[in-house]
């Protein structure tokens, strides 16, 4: 097993991973243990993209196929049915 060493570490926060670990019933090697695989668990997780998200959350409402892909695309104003508005000159 590997070893780490840990130099110019805070005395508070030193401090305070002793009062975790006796909060925890561990010592403070086993608790900075403990910390730093629960840090690296979190890598594993997978991210879903936004768009997959947003189809997942708006399923129920009645979007069940995939939206087009918009990358690269020049951005443009949203059409209504309404006409616009009068401009002032018009008046």
């Amino acid at each position: 097993m590997a070893q780490l060493v840990v130099r110019e570490l805070e005395n508070d926060v030193k401090a305070r991973l002793q009062r975790r670990a006796r909060q925890h019933g561990r010592s403070m090697e086993d608790e900075v243990r403990n910390i730093l695989r629960q840090a690296v668990a979190t890598e594993r997780r997978v991210v879903r993209k936004l768009g997959s998200r947003i189809a997942e959350r708006f399923r129920e409402h009645g979007l069940t196929s995939d939206l087009p892909e918009l990358s690269g695309q020049a951005a443009r104003p949203a059409a209504f049915d309404a006409p616009p508005p009068p401009s002032r000159r018009d008046s």
